[in-house]
């Protein structure tokens, strides 16, 4: 299954990028403030499937040619604005390389209670907004984006390389030219400059920051998922199986969003192109019948999700909410034996 097709990749590509450029077209040329909003909108989902396509390159598995992942990948991260090197080493090597191992995995990490009742009053108030249901809009444009991705400081930039500069110039470059175009049509149509700049480039990537927070969320965060802060029971723990959940929908809405949602699998063996994820979900199941977390999705179950699953008890793998009391336990999944000599 792990088989990309140049072919099929590129037309992927070219089709939702003409999507997002008629959706940023609708909200310069109608004057109907409600359409304007609602292509902002869509331009927002839009932006989310491009950027499923780029993470597919990233990871080398839209097509089979290197370079040309490469290049398509950065091409597919302009409208959500996201450096495609910074990307790569947040992504690839750290979130894949160590997915809910505490002090490594740093993406929707949940805090112990020690830990949150040592934050200072305003950061325990951020804390509670992340986790409250509606706050992956702020998570990710907050803690990913701006602190991580965008220009981030020595504290958060994962080296020196040059690469990192070109690419953060580079969506800078791009945000530049989408801004001065909206600006541009507004004048040349007679409309405000600030309505066009807010529902043509603010809404989509607000809309954007929202889509892939609460996707990110969804594929780590459950009731009966474990968080480690021992890399050595986590790696006991078979992590590529047991840390992600796969959420199915009534309609096709995971089709909509290029089978980003068959996440174990997506996980398992990131060489697997969205395209195919599908039948490679459906055939570890399969296999591992009783090993796999799937979900069914209703907005019910995400908010009792978001009030159970606020801090974590590392030790006892139970969920906390933030007075410290359990309100799930986790899964445990049975340890595969120790290396000879290796402490748990």
């Amino acid at each position: 299954m792990a088989q990309g097709e140049t072919g099929r990749a590129i037309m992927l590509l070219v089709m939702d990028a003409a999507m997002w450029l008629g959706c940023i077209a609708g909200t310069i040329f109608v004057e109907s403030l409600l359409l304007k909003i609602i292509f902002g909108l869509v331009a927002g989902f839009v932006t989310g499937r491009i950027f499923i396509l780029g993470h597919d390159a990233c990871h080398q598995s839209f097509t089979p040619h290197r370079e040309l992942n490469k290049l398509l990948g950065r091409i597919a991260f302009l409208p959500s604005l996201t450096p495609y090197s910074l990307w790569d080493v947040g992504h690839n090597v750290v979130h894949h390389g160590q997915t809910n191992l505490k002090g490594f995995d740093f993406v929707w990490a949940p805090l112990s209670k020690a830990e949150f009742d040592a934050l200072p009053a305003w950061r325990k108030t951020l804390e509670r907004l992340y986790r409250s249901g509606w706050g992956p809009v702020f998570y990710y444009l907050i803690e990913i984006w701006w602190r991580r991705e965008y220009f981030p400081n020595a504290k958060n930039k994962p080296g020196d390389r040059p690469i990192f500069l070109k690419d953060n110039l580079l969506v800078t470059g791009f945000a530049i030219i989408w801004i001065g175009c909206l600006i541009a049509g507004a004048i040349a149509t007679g409309q405000s400059v600030w309505l066009g700049l807010i529902t043509g480039f603010a809404i989509p990537f607000l809309f954007w920051n929202g889509m892939i927070g609460f996707v990110v969320y969804v594929h780590h965060t459950h009731p009966k998922v474990s968080w480690y802060d021992k890399k050595s029971e986590w790696l006991r723990a078979q992590p590529f199986v047991s840390t992600t959940v796969h959420l199915t929908f009534n309609w096709i809405w995971g089709s909509l969003m290029h089978h980003i949602m068959e996440h174990t699998a997506h996980h398992v063996d990131m060489s697997v192109p969205l395209y195919r994820l599908k039948e490679a979900q459906n055939t570890l199941e399969t296999i591992l019948p009783e090993r796999i977390f799937v979900q069914k999705f209703s907005w019910d179950w995400y908010f009792d999700t978001a009030r159970k699953c606020k801090l974590y008890d590392f030790e006892n793998k139970a969920w906390l909410d933030f007075d410290g009391n359990k309100t799930a336990d986790s899964v445990r999944v049975v340890l595969s034996p120790a290396p000879a000599g290796q402490n748990g």
